[in-house]
């Protein structure tokens, strides 16, 4: 599912109708269909920080916020990830790895995750 189709989701989800949002949002309603068609990379930074704002989307992937994180914590996978993704398929693979060899060793993981 690309951006677009993630974002009418969300606001179908939390909305009657995407002109609910739009007056809800005071965002002109033509300026959502036409991202909605055309795609949201064409759409003003600052448009899609208040739609992600209204819906609790994080601005990066839309996906939900998790707001049992710090913006901080949230900031920082998203760095882990943009990282990742950067990788090619050998390289993804050593990260993976080396990360289960830190998780086997007690000072490097959070006593909160051991729990859950």
């Amino acid at each position: 599912m690309d951006k677009s189709e993630l974002l009418k989701e969300s606001i179908r989800s939390k909305y009657k109708s995407i002109r609910a949002f739009c007056l809800d949002t005071n965002i002109p309603y033509s300026t959502l269909v036409t991202a909605f068609d055309r795609g949201i990379e064409g759409m003003a930074y600052g448009t899609v920080i208040r739609i992600c704002d209204k819906l609790e989307l994080n601005p990066v992937d839309f996906t939900p916020l998790d707001h049992s994180k710090t913006i901080s914590e949230q900031l920082m996978e998203n760095k882990v990830m943009s990282y990742y993704t950067r990788l090619n398929r050998m390289g993804r693979q050593r990260i993976l790895d080396d990360m289960q060899d830190y998780i086997e060793l007690p000072k490097y993981v959070n006593k909160e995750s051991c729990d859950a």
